[in-house]
């Protein structure tokens, strides 16, 4: 039987494995953590009987992601489906809301409904079609030309200075921002535009779901059917060097997938020398400070629907936000940062003791910073809910510097595995129709550093697979497999 070995167990390199194993090789995932998952670990909080996540939290991509569905996760899990996909502070008590429910959204804004409507209704009625459109490498005809042109149409507005007359109130304006924010780029750009509308129009399609205690699920339901199909997960394997890693013969069809950061197949012996200019000219994004919050009660923010909404963006208006993303681009980190939070023990009620709370928050900093995110998160939060500092039990911070200590692929703390622009849609990490294939031989990519990019969707994982299978003369489709 032909081998496949894999590095790394996060959501792409177990969905590599797991088709792999369904296909008829023999897979064994190596991971450098002692437990498998990635940027899906699940771990205890800041103190006993509190549960966060170590990296990804809420998961808008994964019920629309063609892999997932057809591995059938809505069923082998517990979800959780927040009525309320996110929520925007104001000051003032005032919030915008992103329901799930697109036309109550709309109408909550008020001389922004009309605006809302246009700009995302169009997106979800094809959400098949921007899916695929987007989960693919972009060189290539879109299944659904009118989805793409239409999502496409919308970016090139958002992604430049015209977003500005498009959503005219302070809520509407904020509640795209704050989306468009999550990633982690200048603000206004096309690649920061086209991550949050997609993310967007999923709030009000398959929403932005969660598993029942903790990111965890997703990977145990992956490993699951990877040792189900004879597969296996050895931990506590740091690959450094890939010229001194035993993973068999590429002239038997033997395989070997990457998904670390594409910096690892650099250490292969074999690799040429063009294509290690490739790599290395491939850039990371700015990092992450990341704080754990173990509360004694529930946020009081002074907004109840904000209350309601597990994932909750901090950042005031988008001028503020804008500031506060451009300030990360130019080096700096703003005073008044743009937060990304995420409150689960609202739904989820094995994430806290009964009667309490965790808060699982992040702020953009520059790459490899050493910062200790935690009073500028709280000064944030008690700017929307007075009182917060007060129902601080313990907090854990994690600065954008030590994540690569619990992920090697995370270069100086960049958890979407490269920058997102435009350029590096196409060129991710190198210009071609398949990115995921590397020029030694039997050596695939398949990390998020490949197409579609960032997200829990597990598509850059099945793309190397499928890229894999075709080489070896193997073709399969997701449904052959599933």
């Amino acid at each position: 039987m032909t081998r496949a070995t894999v590095i790394g167990s996060g959501p792409n390199g177990l969905a590599a494995a797991v088709t792999l194993a369904r296909a008829g090789y023999e897979v064994e995932v190596r991971e450098a953590a002692s437990s498998h998952g990635g940027g899906l670990r699940t771990q205890p909080g800041p103190l006993p009987g509190f549960v966060t996540d170590v990296c990804s939290a809420v998961h808008p991509a994964v019920l629309a992601s063609p892999f997932f569905r057809a591995f059938d996760i809505a069923e082998r899990i517990d979800w959780i489906r927040p009525e309320i996909a996110y929520a925007h502070p104001l000051d003032g008590g005032r919030a915008a809301v992103a329901w799930h429910d697109l036309d109550r959204t709309a109408d909550a804004l008020g001389a922004d409904a009309r605006a809302w409507y246009a700009l995302l209704r169009p997106l979800v009625r094809r959400i098949e079609g921007v899916t695929d459109f987007t989960g693919n490498q972009l060189l290539r005809m879109p299944a659904d030309p009118i989805a793409a042109l239409r999502y496409g149409i919308r970016v090139l507005e958002q992604g430049t200075p015209f977003a500005r007359t498009t959503l005219r109130t302070e809520a509407g304006a904020a509640l795209l921002s704050g989306v468009v924010a999550h990633a982690n780029a200048p603000l206004p750009s096309l690649g920061a535009a086209a991550a949050g509308l997609l993310l967007a129009a999923h709030a009000h399609a398959a929403g932005w779901a969660y598993p029942r205690g903790g990111a965890q699920r997703i990977a145990d339901a992956l490993a699951s059917d990877l040792i189900a199909h004879g597969g296996g997960i050895r931990t506590d394997q740091h690959v450094r060097d890939l010229s001194a890693l035993d993973w068999g013969d590429p002239r038997r069809g033997d395989l070997l997938l990457l998904d670390t950061s594409p910096r690892l197949a650099l250490t292969h012996p074999e690799v040429p020398a063009r294509y290690a200019r490739a790599l290395r000219a491939f850039r990371y994004g700015a990092g992450v400070a990341k704080v754990d919050f173990a509360l004694d009660a529930p946020i009081p923010w002074t907004n109840p629907d904000v209350a309601r909404s597990p994932t909750v963006h901090l950042g005031g208006t988008r001028d503020q936000v804008w500031a506060s993303e451009n300030a990360v681009a130019r080096g700096e980190v703003s005073e008044h940062p743009y937060v990304l939070a995420v409150q689960p023990s609202v739904l989820d009620d094995s994430r806290a003791p009964e009667g309490k709370a965790v808060l699982w928050a992040y702020i953009h900093v520059p790459a490899g910073s050493e910062l200790d995110a935690t009073e500028l998160i709280t000064r944030q939060v008690e700017r929307f809910a007075p009182g917060f500092r007060d129902l601080v039990l313990a907090s854990s911070a994690m600065p954008a510097s030590a994540r690569e200590l619990i992920n090697p692929a995370e270069i100086g703390g960049d958890v979407f595995g490269g920058a997102f622009s435009m350029r590096q849609a196409f060129r991710r990490p190198v210009l071609s129709r398949a990115p995921w294939r590397t020029p030694m031989r039997g050596v695939y990519l398949a990390s998020a550093s490949t197409p579609p990019g960032p997200g829990v969707s597990g598509m850059s994982g099945w793309h190397a697979a499928r890229t894999a299978l075709r080489d070896a003369g193997r073709p399969h489709t997701l449904a052959d497999l599933f």
